[in-house]
């Protein structure tokens, strides 16, 4: 068992490193739809879906 830890190191690291980075996009994803912002990361003035995005939602 060791043996093949010591094999495959590199290998789950970088999968160590990319789960972290995953987790940290999808909570700063969750955390800005919590606070009503959007996904995109732009706004949605100029969007043509906004009006499917924020259906319940009034737009101004």
């Amino acid at each position: 068992m060791l043996s093949w830890l010591m094999e495959n190191s590199g290998t789950i690291l970088v999968v160590l490193v990319l789960l972290v980075v995953v987790g940290l996009v999808l909570r700063s994803l969750i955390r800005r739809r919590k606070t009503g912002g959007s996904s995109c990361g732009c706004g949605c003035s100029s969007c043509a879906m906004s009006s499917v995005c924020h259906s319940d939602k009034k737009t101004s």
